[in-house]
């Protein structure tokens, strides 16, 4: 493709931004070159600025981390049709709406300025903090809101944005890497594969196992991540008979290997004060490997996790009800978990997903043009 064709697109990355996700499906849209500002090297075909951050506190923060990147105002503007980062209420999209008004202050018509969301509570609650608050209202007048489900798009019109420059995209996955076993596996196998921590619920599964395990003493729970509730999945695994397995930390390949050795994907989230489950990426991974799905009834996450699959109220009794629905009977999990692969290939590819985003990112430019 011709040099002029391009779109040059300048991401400014929060802190600790987990790889392969957005930052990645930007560089793959068609006819894209994409810039990164970021703490670590991204995944893909991206031009890096190694970027350091102003912390004032040293942790993620849900909806929008409490960070300023530096050397944004070193980039030179004409060499960028865009500038996009994560979520309205991050500090970061803030400092790109700054530099993007700066930009255009003379009547220049780029870069044009993109912010993806997920966000799903209209009553986001960070949105009351000044520095949060600013960031929101900076970007009232971006060009394009690509919201990752529908609930962010509810979310959007009830804080009063404009409806004209929201579009929708849902999130893909490597279905070429995730994809099925070979043979359906026989054995009981559950597999976790999220954060440790209180609200992906690595508490209530073990406790659904643990009943589980009660009619069918040979099942097993394969539990991988890390997180503050690690010490809770290390005790058990340590606990002859448990049938625990604690897998630490893997890469996505691993993560998909992972998967093709499990009968069923399960995992259990809780809202916290200021999160609840927007869609869950794991969910989407599962269903490329045929997997079913358990999981609790939480936020949005009914806009991945759909029947036959199970999603269940927070309590440890319904989990492991769901979970022996599925253990108990082979041909039910291959009837299901075809189906998954079919939703998976015709609503989550990842190449195809990638094309929609960059369709909607063309949409708003030929608006421009216009």
């Amino acid at each position: 493709m011709s040099e002029d064709l391009l779109r040059r697109l300048l991401w400014v990355s929060l802190p600790d931004q987990r790889a392969r996700r957005e930052l990645y499906w930007m560089s793959r849209m068609p006819g894209t070159r994409v810039r990164a500002m970021a703490q670590q090297e991204p995944v893909g075909s991206i031009d890096w600025i190694p970027s350091t951050y102003r912390r004032p506190v040293k942790r993620f923060v849900e909806a929008g981390a409490l960070a300023w990147v530096r050397g944004l105002d070193e980039q030179d503007p004409a060499e960028f049709d865009w500038v996009a980062s994560l979520e309205l209420c991050s500090l970061v999209t803030g400092q790109a709406s700054r530099w993007r008004r700066a930009a255009r202050r003379d009547g220049g018509r780029r870069p044009l300025q993109a912010v993806i969301t997920w966000e799903n509570l209209p009553d986001q609650p960070l949105y009351k903090v000044p520095p949060y608050r600013q960031a929101l209202n900076s970007c009232r007048d971006a060009d394009l809101l690509l919201c990752m489900v529908d609930a962010a798009r509810d979310h959007l019109l009830a804080n009063d944005f404009d409806d004209e420059l929201i579009r929708v995209v849902k999130p893909g996955v490597d279905t070429e890497l995730f994809h099925p076993a070979a043979e359906p596996v026989d054995e009981p196998v559950v597999v976790f594969a999220s954060p440790l921590a209180d609200n992906k619920g690595i508490d209530r599964v073990l406790d659904a196992m643990a009943i589980v395990r009660r009619e069918i003493p040979q099942a097993r729970l394969k539990v991988a991540g890390r997180g503050p509730l690690e010490h809770l999945v290390r005790a058990a695994a340590e606990q002859p008979g448990s049938g625990v397995e604690l897998m630490g930390s893997l890469d996505t390949g691993g993560v998909a290997d992972l998967m093709r050795s499990a009968a069923v994907f399960t995992t259990a989230p809780r809202p916290t004060w200021k999160w609840t489950e927007q869609l869950g990426l794991a969910y989407l991974e599962a269903l490329a490997c045929g997997l079913p799905i358990v999981t609790t009834r939480c936020g949005t996450n009914d806009e991945a996790v759909q029947p036959p699959n199970r999603l269940v109220d927070d309590d440890a009794e319904a989990l492991a009800d769901s979970l022996l629905h599925f253990l108990r009977d082979p041909a039910l999990r291959a009837e299901v978990g075809a189906t998954n692969r079919r939703y998976a290939l015709t609503h989550h590819d990842l190449p195809t997903q990638c094309a929609a985003m960059g369709a909607a990112f063309a949409e708003v430019e030929a608006l421009h043009r216009v």
